[in-house]
């Protein structure tokens, strides 16, 4: 497999040139940036496969930059934040980030991050069960599980990786409920060390995506007490 690419974003030349050593060692292109618009106009020129971007950044913050990047792409994005705030978490979530690490933090940690990512990005590409379907109509979107998109009148809907991967998942098990416990270990994996709450940000995009009111959702439901369930549209 060709190496990936990865952007890392931060604007303490130390910590971006050890992050970027340390990914190099496992085998990763590194291309970096030091400034909110440097990192828009590397991500363009290099199309990474994933980014690692600093919340705080000079010029454009890393949760603007996050933003313009989640309109135009769904690659991986790793935040790092100095602070160990959850609204600094939800925040990044909410504007598209896949994942998140709090400085200071090990570069082993990181790494495993990376991989994880790419982990579950090779799955997702490699599963297609025999019994499921390759396109899924949930009325107002359509869900291409071989080519991992959602698409709105054959256009494809901005949309993350993680958060298609839950889609995928709640897709294959339509009908039956989830705890967020159980969506977290099965779309974020047993070493993800984040919370549930995670869970919740990424349905609130689902359901902006998905549905016709996303406030009075039809199809992706909240069970009370108990966790989530897709009930797929009656025909």
């Amino acid at each position: 497999m060709p190496a990936r690419t990865v952007l890392v974003v931060d604007d303490e030349p130390t910590i971006r040139e050890t992050v970027a050593d340390a990914l190099a060692l496992d085998g990763h292109r590194i291309v970096t940036a030091g400034t909110g618009p440097e990192a828009l106009m590397a991500f363009r020129a290099e199309l990474p496969d994933l980014v690692i971007l600093d919340l705080m950044l000079p010029e454009l913050s890393g949760i603007e930059v996050c933003r313009i990047l989640r309109a135009e792409s769904g690659v991986p994005i790793i935040m790092l934040t100095a602070r160990d705030s959850e609204i600094d978490r939800v925040v990044g979530l909410e504007v598209g980030a896949d994942d998140y690490v709090t400085k200071p933090f090990s570069l082993r940690e990181l790494a495993a991050r990376v991989r994880a990512v790419f982990r579950r990005l090779d799955h997702l590409q490699m599963a297609s069960p025999a019994n499921s379907p390759d396109l899924v109509d949930l009325g107002r979107t359509l869900v291409d599980l071989r080519g991992h998109r959602l698409l709105e009148d054959d256009r494809p809907v901005a949309i993350t990786p993680r958060a298609f991967q839950l889609l995928a998942f709640l897709v294959r098990n339509p009908g039956r409920v989830f705890t967020r416990e159980q969506l977290l270990q099965e779309v974020w994996g047993s070493d993800y060390p984040g919370e549930t709450r995670t869970v919740d940000v990424h349905v609130r995009q689902l359901r902006a995506a998905i549905e016709l009111e996303p406030a009075d959702p039809l199809l992706l439901e909240t069970v009370r007490g108990t966790g989530y369930v897709l009930r797929l549209p009656s025909r």
